[in-house]
Parts: structure tokens; sequence; C-alpha cells
């Protein structure tokens, strides 16, 4: 990553309120074909909501709700939680973010689900998400205090590749021979008189250490993570998940707690590690002179800075081509067929996905840009390979990118068009044809363009 120039410090007033969401004991929770539990046993850490909410020197208000949930299998309950939020709290449609962890330990978030094995206790859940997220919005919306945000990048070897070449199949797994995006961004919230008082994780790694045999609910690796910063920092922690559809922990797939916690430290101390070569509020470390030594020297020094007060909010579409697609009929008829608990648990997520659709030929995609000053966070619902937030952080080499993946909704992966064609699960699990990233990614870099020449 190159060296980032621009001012990255932001004035505003914020508040962060975190809300224990961990779901009720004997919920449907089978995240996983191979799994053969439908319940979970107990719980390894407890699920958070962080509801981050900001407002602007011009009284425009942002808000971030950071979920320890999975994904969504049905775009209707995502709809309607949100709607309802947005009705309660007054917000427009561009002000909220609904970010999901993507653990893989959580429990099921989807009515559809409700005649399963604990699934009377889905529709209750949500309807508590709702309330909490409500009443979190509200109460920091009532707290806020002046501030200032900035951000830093960093380095976390946690992500590696996970779309593992075997002997001509692909399985998604620990790929060593692949080189992965391990870009760690951290942004720091503090008062106005630079106390540190919460910090933003955005890193993109697929929550999948705990797997089909674990019988706990989770947050993943997300849990150690939150638990160090708190230790060693005595402040929350916001976590954004990031581009990580091709991302996910070297050790992962497995049952032992000690395992997933042993990945969120790797996390955490990444964090702390970035944390401390970050600049106070107010300054920057900025070029200063040159200076003859035995060699010609570029003397650097801490500089005062203003804060920069630019605040915008923009929600785009982008329209992409979905595949050929089988019937919702055929889809029924196929899983009603299947006896394989493995392949039928396959169908009933392809088939959530068919309903999803509709008649659908093209998906419309919305994208939310948010600019803090000269950082840019970048939300869409789906789970883009690294190469997206790869390639907007190259082409604006200057600036700070948050990319988040699962945010306001899902469908299926995004990967580049060149694996097309090949026999990798995002490929052949994904509903959008061949090149639909290549168009997000140039749309999104078109839209945070035109947001720089206006700012």
């Amino acid at each position: 990553m190159a060296t980032v120039s621009s001012n990255s410090v932001t004035s505003l007033k914020f508040q962060i309120v975190e809300t224990d969401i961990t779901p009720p004991k004997g919920i449907y929770s089978r995240n996983w074909g191979a799994a053969k539990f439908d319940v979970a046993s107990g719980v390894h850490k407890p699920l958070f909501l962080s509801c981050l909410v900001t407002q602007s020197d011009d009284g425009i208000l942002g808000v971030v709700i950071a979920a320890d949930l999975g994904w969504w299998k049905n775009n209707d309950d995502e709809r309607s939680l949100r709607t309802a939020i947005l009705t309660a709290c007054g917000l427009q449609e561009q002000q909220l973010l609904f970010c999901l962890s993507h653990t893989h330990a959580g429990p099921s978030i989807c009515t559809n689900d409700k005649d399963q094995n604990g699934g009377k206790l889905i529709i209750p859940y949500l309807e508590f998400l709702k309330k909490t997220a409500i009443e979190s919005i509200n109460n920091a919306k009532e707290n806020l205090t002046d501030g200032f945000l900035s951000w830093e990048y960093g380095c976390c070897d946690l992500a590696t590749k996970r779309d593992l070449n075997v002997n001509g199949g692909y399985l998604i797994g620990y790929d060593p021979s692949a080189n992965a995006d391990q870009t760690l961004l951290v942004g720091k919230l503090s008062n106005a008189d630079g106390e540190l008082k919460a910090v933003i994780c955005n890193y993109a790694c697929h929550p999948t250490t705990f797997a089909h045999e674990n019988i706990l609910i989770s947050p993943d690796y997300v849990g150690a993570m939150r638990e160090l910063i708190a230790e060693k920092l005595n402040v929350p922690t916001v976590f954004l998940q990031g581009a990580s559809g091709d991302l996910a922990p070297k050790k992962q797939y497995v049952e032992d707690p000690e395992i997933v916690d042993a990945n969120g430290r790797k996390l955490g101390y990444a964090i702390l590690s970035t944390l401390e070569n970050t600049s106070p509020v107010g300054k920057k470390w900025t070029f200063d002179y040159a200076l003859q030594s035995g060699a010609p020297l570029a003397i650097y020094a801490e500089k005062e800075t203003i804060a920069n007060q630019t605040f915008k909010q923009l929600k785009f579409e982008v329209k992409i081509p979905y595949k050929q697609l089988d019937s919702i009929e055929k889809i029924e008829q196929d899983f009603n067929a299947c006896e394989d608990r493995v392949m039928k648990d396959r169908l009933w997520r392809k088939l959530n996905t068919r309903k999803s659709i509709g008649e659908q030929t093209y998906a419309v995609l919305p994208v939310w840009i948010w600019q803090f000053g000269d950082a840019f966070v970048v939300a869409q619902a789906n789970e883009v390979y690294a190469v997206g937030q790869e390639q907007i952080r190259v082409h604006f080499k200057d600036r700070h990118i948050v990319f988040i993946n699962i945010a306001n909704g899902y469908l299926g992966y995004l990967p580049p068009q060149d694996l097309y064609g090949k026999d990798i699960y995002a490929v052949w699990q994904t509903p959008f044809e061949k090149g639909g990233l290549e168009l997000l990614i140039a749309e999104i870099i078109s839209k945070i363009e035109q947001l720089t020449t206006t700012s």
C-alpha cells in the first residue's frame, strides 16, 4: 500500500453504543452443510451489535450498525429490518449502513428457516435486533460528543487466499502458493482533547475458523480481537468486514476455541501495532527539509494540520446481469427429491437466492459511499473478491478507502471474470454473470472521482 499523503483527520460529533445480541438458547444455527446438528449447545463468546453515530459540523447524521451475524438468506428480512429502523429513527436510506461481520457460527436470521429445529425463535430474534438497533441509535444520538475521526493503514497476515487448486479441482481452503491482500485499515475516534474513545477495524478475512464440528454460538475471531483491544485500550471496536470473497484464515474449519481466539489476537495485535505509528490528533507526519549527511536525508516531522469538515453521503445503483438460472420450480423439485443432508442444505440456499431474484434478468446492486474528509467508506451487499478493494485503493493511493462486504443486504459472490469457467465455489454459487465485479469496481471509482472533484 502506497503512503497516503492526504489529511486523514475529520472533525465531527460521534458516539458508540455496544449491545449484547447473543441469541436465545435453542435457536436454529446450522450454517454448514456438513454440520450434524441444528442447534448450538452453548456460547463461545457473546455476539455484539455496535452502533456508531456520526454527525458532521453541518448536522448531517451517519449511522453504522456492525453486528456479529452471518448473512441474509432472504433479502425481504433485511429490507424489513432496515426499513423499520429508517422509519423509527427518521433517517434517509443513504444515512444507514447495516453491516454484518459474516461469522459462520451465529444464529439463522432467515424467516424461511422458521420450520427448522429451533426456527420458531428466529422471528422474535429479528424483532429483538430491530428494537436493539433503534434504541442504540437513539441513545447514541442523544449523547454525541465533539471529536475527530482519523485513519491509518497497517498490515495483518491473518488473511490467506482460499481458492486451493488440488489436481485441477478447486477446494475452499488455505492456498500457500498465492499472496493475499493483508491490508488493515484502522480508524481512530478521539474526543476533543485527543483522547482515544473507539477504534474502527476494516479488515478482509472470512470468519470461518469455527466450522461444521463447532457447536457454539460465536463471533469467531472478531470476539478475541474485540476483547484484546478493550483490555489494552479500554475502548470499543467497530468491526467492518472487507472484500473477503477469496480470503480466510490459514487455520480454519476447527472446533478448538483456542485456535479461534489465536486468530482474533493476531488481528488485535496488528491493530495495536498500527496504532503505535499514528500521529497525534491535529498533527501529521510531513516532509520538513533535506539534510546533507553521508547520504542526502529526507527529514520528516509532526506538523500541525487543520481537520477536514467534509462529510458527504451517496447511494447509487450498478446494473449487472444474472446468469441463466434454474427456475424456482426446478430447484424446489430437486430440493424435495434430495435425501442427502449436505446437498439438501446447498439446494435450500440456492432456492432462497433464486426466490430473492424472482424474474429479473439483471441485478440492480445498491452501493453506498460516504466521504469523511479525504477518506471514503464504500459499502455494498455482496461478497466481493479482494481484488475489488485492491484496485480501488491502488487507484486512490492518496486516500484512505474503507471497503465493506455484506452491508444492507446480501445475494452472492462477485469473483473476477478470469475465474469464470473454473470449478470454483464462488463462481458456481454466485447468481451474477461474468464481468459483474469489473462493472462494480469501475462505477465505484467513477463516483469517488466525482466526489473528489466537487469537494
